[in-house]
């Protein structure tokens, strides 16, 4: 591991967030930052050895803002704070959405704007290089004053409570302090406040989702041309003076991308007088419904971008005369993109069950059920099933949760966000949407060897081989969920997007030309 992320000096972004989860990168604090922290660590000291009424060091919260604090209980407030607020419910999040919270909020403490003691921040690395992961529970969180239930599950194990991850086991964190000969960390005045405000819930679900939803994106595009193949649709609705004079950049990037990968099939020359006229919107509106989910990643990775450098707690420490209480902790300007993302990747897999209902319709020279013995052997009609059944599923899940506030705190946040709802929501759509995509690649390769001996283009032939290498043709009927789990696995794992991208690099293709840099994941 030879790459080193500065916190608070680097930019982090959604692929260095990523690869620091995964141990690909390591974090450190540099001698400036830790500088930067140790003052603003330094500001609170001063204003509790003054006696300045700031909220969250020496008052209460929320709603006992206006209660007073004395020096001597503003430690113990920061543990009462912590214990709480652990109030969540459920299954704990994935483990590593629980990494990149801890990855995230080192980056927004190491601003140097949030008054805590630099040790503190020392120990959450020393978590995430350990891989020593806190167990946080999935519900609880409105999204407002931070995600603060979930926070605080988060770092209960700094004080020596709750459990984590440790060495392939779920122990509890006094035990694991005893095992690497470690005490719990002291907190001081507003660290406790300092660590479960902010939206490190909501910000590591949005970007866990724009990773997968990108690759779902760049697999959608791939699997529609191989599926407008063994359709025998026509490549025309691609053409860029179409697209030109309707410019959305995302239509563009996915008109571009399904000519190029069409260019050069014998399958789609073969047919080129055939005198169909149209084809149906799920082959011919392509670029316009994939490219609308394409903008609406876009905007939610802008935004998760910013919220990765944010700070987001509160209050802020500026200097020991200089606080402000404010609300940098609302989770509104992610809920709504992680929203509006919802019902785009929701629409990605809506047009491939049309396309998997199509391709067994029994139309365009294709056997009905694609299989050549129907009657006998039910073929691919129950695949589509589930497909149906994952659609309708995902659209019960795009009601937007940022569209709903319910008061908390005695009304003190009488305005909540709901973002964490959000993301956890975008993610159970992508997960079904994965999986929709996993069966029409199943079906657009069974059509595609309908068409044989007729090749496909280069970077199309050489995805279809690299599904047949996991899932062969089928002659007869078999348990398809295997065939369906299988082909789920290499488009989760990204192995069908990059086995493309090889192929493309290897026959010098450029897939997203010009718009490369607008819709990259970086």
């Amino acid at each position: 591991m030879s790459q080193v992320f500065k916190y608070g000096e680097d930019r982090l972004t959604v692929a260095t967030a990523l690869d620091i989860a995964a141990g690909r990168i390591r974090g450190i604090i540099s001698p400036s930052v830790m500088q930067r922290i140790n003052t603003s660590h330094a500001h609170v000291q001063a204003i509790v050895q003054e006696h300045r009424t700031v909220y969250g060091i020496n008052t209460g919260f929320g709603p006992l803002c206006d209660t007073k604090i004395s020096e001597e209980d503003t430690r113990a407030l920061q543990y009462n704070i912590l214990q709480s607020h652990s109030v969540g419910i459920g299954a704990p999040i994935p483990e590593d959405v629980a990494r990149l919270m801890l990855i995230t909020k080192v980056q927004a403490l190491a601003q140097g704007y949030s008054g805590v003691n630099p040790a503190t921040v020392e120990r959450i690395i020393w978590h995430i290089d350990e891989r020593i992961t806190p167990l946080v529970p999935e519900k609880g969180s409105v999204g407002a004053s931070g995600d603060l239930a979930p926070l605080s599950h988060l770092f209960l194990p700094l004080i020596g409570l709750g459990e984590v991850y440790y060495k392939g086991r779920v122990m509890p964190m006094g035990e694991v302090l005893q095992q690497e000969n470690k005490v719990p960390v002291i907190l001081g005045p507003k660290e406790g406040l300092a660590l479960i405000n902010g939206t490190q819930f909501i910000l590591s679900f949005a970007v866990t989702a724009v990773a997968r939803l990108y690759n779902a994106l760049e697999a959608a595009d791939i699997i529609g041309a191989l599926s407008l193949e063994g359709l025998m649709g026509t490549a025309k609705p691609f053409d860029p003076r179409l697209h030109a004079i309707r410019p959305y950049a995302g239509n563009q990037l996915v008109a571009q991308r399904l000519d190029t990968l069409l260019k050069g099939s014998e399958i789609m020359a073969s047919h080129a007088d055939c005198g169909r006229v149209q084809d149906p919107y799920s082959l011919r509106c392509i670029p316009q419904v994939h490219g609308a989910s394409r903008t609406a990643w876009k905007h939610l990775a802008e935004l998760t971008s910013i919220e990765l450098n944010a700070v987001t707690d509160n209050p802020i420490i500026f200097s020991e005369e200089d606080t402000i209480s404010g609300g940098n902790f609302h989770g509104q300007p992610l809920a709504l993109p992680l929203d509006y993302a919802t019902v785009a990747a929701a629409e990605l897999g809506n047009i491939s069950d049309r396309r998997c209902y199509m391709m067994i319709e029994g139309r365009f020279g294709l056997p009905k059920l694609l299989i050549e013995d129907a009657g006998l052997n039910s073929g691919f009609m129950i695949p589509q099933y589930t497909t149906a059944a994952l659609v309708t599923e995902n659209k019960t899940l795009c009601f937007p949760a940022s569209a709903d506030s319910v008061p908390t705190s005695l009304g003190q946040e009488d305005h909540v966000s709901m973002g964490s709802i959000s993301g956890r929501k975008l993610l159970q759509v992508i997960g079904n949407l994965e999986y929709i995509l996993a069966i029409e690649l199943l079906y657009a390769t069974q059509a595609i060897d309908f068409r044989r001996p007729l090749q496909s283009a280069p970077v199309l032939e050489a995805c279809h081989q690299f599904v047949r290498g996991r899932v062969s043709f089928a002659k007869k009927d078999r348990i398809f969920a295997n065939d369906i789990n299988a082909l789920h696995k290499i488009i989760a794992d990204q192995s069908f997007v990059r086995a493309a991208n090889e192929a493309a690099a290897a026959h010098q293709i450029n897939l997203n030309g010009s718009y490369e840099e607008q819709f990259r994941l970086s």
